[in-house]
């Protein structure tokens, strides 16, 4: 995700829903109102309410490792808040105990006002290609081509049509959504299956056209129920139809994303650091700065992706941006690879945060407000 702010097309705009329901106060993706109306963006609780600790403190440590071998900037500005919060997981991470360490609580008042922070989730997909069409694989993948002044390049439809001269192909795929996933996700691995290393694909242009929601589109036609739309529910809908009426419905949206294939790396996000799976997120910089540490009542799914009832505890870094990340929203990086998809797929949920910070000289406020970088 070298430039990940065009992956979250689907996983934020076209699957996010409003709060409200049926009920002033639902509950089934994960809200809670135990902590009553939030009157500001953010507000200090020395002691949140909320009781365990993360369940990711030696991923949480790996991510700040490599904050601090990617960007010793980044690090140097947040040292004394990592450093808190390391000696807070080594005397067990105890909700209670954050004040004891030096550390305060900002919690969010999320999309509702009342501490529900929207999370979807996004991954590395894995593509599986050759490097001449043949057999299965018919799908073309292209690098940028050469625009000419200030015309955009081909639409989408235009592009499967063959608009684009084959000399810009770099790979050919066996599945056209997997394709399209890619495109949404903004980067992705390729297996040429020739036993080599995987390519990376990174984000290389885009064609100049719009974004249209493949998700909004499949519910204004009433194939997929607004309530059940996920990047799982596409996928879905994609494997019970003909090819024809994928690529068709694929061509309602014009945009249209290149790569760049480069050498095995590892998974980086808008901040430069490469990023571990389900202890990174990307957010809205304006309202998070980069390298901010979260605090997360992250709700847990079942296998149909539905709410379980229970919540996990995970503290995470603000690493990425994205496209459709405003406000009171985090996308939580899933990791690599089919299972990634899969649970990436299913996230529309709703969990408490709490942005930490070092005691000393924090929790000051600007007028917009944003916390003091």
């Amino acid at each position: 995700m070298k430039f990940p702010l065009l992956k979250l097309a689907v996983t934020g705009s076209l699957v996010a829903m409003l709060l409200a329901g049926c009920s002033s106060k639902p509950t089934d993706r994960g809200q809670q109102y135990k902590d009553g109306k939030i009157t500001s963006q953010f507000a200090l609780r020395n002691q949140p309410n909320a009781i365990g600790a993360p369940v990711n403190g030696g991923d949480f440590v790996n991510q700040v490792q490599q904050v601090q071998g990617a960007s010793s900037r980044m690090y140097q500005r947040q040292q004394s808040t990592f450093n808190a919060i390391q000696s807070w997981l080594n005397a067990g991470g105890d909700t209670r105990q954050l004040r004891n360490y030096g550390i305060e609580a900002w919690q969010m008042e999320g999309a509702d006002d009342y501490g529900n922070v929207q999370f979807t989730g996004y991954y590395t997909p894995v593509i599986h290609a050759r490097y001449t069409r043949q057999g299965e694989f018919q799908y073309p993948i292209y690098r940028m081509p050469p625009k000419h002044g200030r015309y955009k390049l081909p639409r989408r439809a235009d592009i499967y049509n063959g608009a684009i001269d084959s000399r810009f192909v770099i790979a050919w795929s066996n599945s056209l959504i997997d394709n399209f996933m890619m495109d949404v996700q903004g980067s992705g691995y390729v297996d040429y299956g020739d036993g080599r290393p995987f390519t990376f694909f990174g984000y290389g242009g885009k064609n100049g056209w719009a974004y249209h929601s493949i998700g909004k589109e499949l519910i204004d036609r009433g194939e997929v129920k607004r309530e059940d739309m996920s990047m799982q529910a596409i996928r879905d809908w994609a494997d019970n139809h003909s090819y024809a009426e994928v690529r068709q419905m694929l061509e309602s949206n014009d945009s249209f994303v290149f790569f760049k294939p480069e050498p095995f790396t590892p998974v980086r996000g808008a901040s430069a650091i490469p990023l571990v799976a389900k202890a990174s997120v990307a957010a809205d910089r304006s309202l998070i700065p980069p390298g901010s540490v979260l605090l997360a009542e992250v709700p847990q799914l079942n296998e149909k992706g539905k709410f379980n009832g229970k919540y996990q505890m995970r503290l995470m870094v603000a690493l990425d941006v994205g496209g459709a990340i405003k406000g009171q929203h985090f996308d939580i990086y899933q990791g690599i690879g089919q299972e990634a998809a899969h649970l990436a797929g299913f996230y529309n949920h709703y969990g408490r945060v709490w942005i930490l910070k070092s005691a000393p000289g924090a929790g000051v406020f600007s007028a917009n407000p944003v916390f003091s970088q």
